[in-house]
């Protein structure tokens, strides 16, 4: 009888399991919320409309349309049973499982002021994406309509509270949209008028790169129109704006990229969990009562040799992925566990058209060659050639003539 291995989670974790279990020795069921596999560091390129939802998806079906032993499952697990090594669908179906790996990913953290999502959407999926796309793209067309520039000011004003990866390249993609991209399509609107604002509670934007580079990022935002405000926390979010401690900022346009939060559904485990609900797994990625359930990617908390919690970025899901599915395929052959080690490539951040920083095992570049390098190094980890030929396609567009790809508002909004 076949090894029954279930994975919950089509991201970058998930994804990478399944690819190290093609024998028909195993079962494979492969659960997630959506139908879709989503390269989620380029969301903001959606949100900002450079790309398209398709140029960075693709269905999770068509990734495994010739793998005879894997089962793909729409829907959301709400219960694991360890004891009786089975979970539960929101529909009531239980799976059993003789494995059982969760890469859930995360969800965005409102630090207990969960009223503010409404209010300050975060970028974890492409409803998200599209969502702050459609905020943006009406608030040019309701400013458009303004003749009073005081009346216009909030609705060309963007707020984006957190000073990471998606805040910076969120801020820098907005501070090309609103300061050169579209200005042009609008008559009423003055290049000067708008303001893009990125809020930061630390002393510094991209907290874990060295300060050099933190401060190279800071200067290519501020270079391009983006005020940086550092040292600030938020105090409130209503539908009216931004309320920090010595200011508030009129806008209906507030993105949030402040913090993450592990899936819920860790909880059902009952292990040890970190201040962000992360499991704390063992050194071979499994809980501490059942050698046989993983946690992986964002989900898991996991030390490196230098006792610094490993990040929630892909790599790091793609390599406990790849792992782990080795580690079951061995176990089959009877072959000892040994203990998993992350092997660093170095990080990396987009600031703009032509800007970026990277800091490759001690070697810090920024400005063209880095964002080159970040370009050629999203575009692999995309599935599928045709969204590779499609997003590289949409770039040198993008590069050789400012303008951007979609505009489109699918669903309008009732107005106020």
């Amino acid at each position: 009888m076949a090894t029954k291995v279930v994975i919950i989670g089509g991201g970058f974790g998930g994804i990478s399991v399944a690819k190290q279990l093609s024998s028909s020795e195993f079962e494979v069921t492969l659960i997630d919320k959506t139908n879709h596999h989503l390269f989620q560091p380029l969301l903001y390129q959606v949100a900002t409309a450079a790309l398209s939802p398709g140029d960075i998806a693709i269905p999770i079906r068509a990734i495994f349309s010739k793998r005879k032993n894997l089962n793909v499952i729409l829907g959301e697990v709400t219960d694991i049973q360890k004891d009786a090594q089975q979970v539960q669908l929101k529909d009531g179906e239980l799976i059993p499982f003789d494995y059982l790996i969760l890469a859930p990913g995360s969800q965005y953290n409102y630090f207990g002021n969960d009223d503010w999502k409404s209010h300050a959407p975060g970028l974890k999926s492409l409803g998200d994406a599209l969502q702050i796309r459609e905020r943006i793209l009406l608030s040019l067309e309701k400013a458009e309509r303004l003749k009073d520039a005081s009346k216009r000011a909030p609705y060309l004003t963007y707020v984006i509270i957190g000073g990471g990866p998606t805040g910076v390249e969120t801020a820098g993609s907005i501070a090309e949209i609103a300061k050169r991209n579209m200005m042009r399509d609008f008559k009423n609107i003055k290049k000067g008028e708008t303001r893009i604002v990125l809020v930061e509670a630390a002393q510094n934007v991209l907290n874990g790169y060295p300060d050099e580079l933190s401060d190279v990022a800071k200067n290519d935002l501020e270079e391009m129109g983006v005020q940086v405000l550092l040292n600030t926390p938020v105090k409130d979010i209503t539908d009216e704006g931004v309320q920090l401690e010595d200011q508030f900022i009129e806008t209906p346009n507030v993105i949030w990229a402040a913090g993450t939060a592990a899936s819920p559904l860790l909880q059902c485990l009952e292990e040890e969990l970190d201040k962000a609900g992360r499991v704390k797994v063992q050194a071979d990625l499994s809980i501490s009562d059942n050698p046989n359930i993983f946690v992986i990617g964002d989900a898991a908390y996991f030390e490196d040799k230098d006792n610094n919690p490993l990040p929630g970025v892909a790599p790091v899901a793609l390599q406990q992925g790849k792992y782990v599915g080795e580690l079951i395929n061995d176990e089959q052959k009877g072959k000892a566990r040994s203990n998993f080690k992350y092997l660093d490539k170095g990080m990396m951040a987009t600031i703009g058209r032509a800007k970026a920083i990277a800091n490759i095992r001690g070697i810090k570049v920024s400005g063209f060659i880095a964002w080159l390098m970040w370009g050629f190094i999203h575009i692999f980890f995309l599935i599928g050639f045709r969204n590779r030929f499609r997003v590289f396609a949409e770039w040198i567009w993008h590069y050789l003539t400012f303008k951007r790809g979609v505009r489109l508002i699918t669903e309008r909004k009732k107005e106020d």
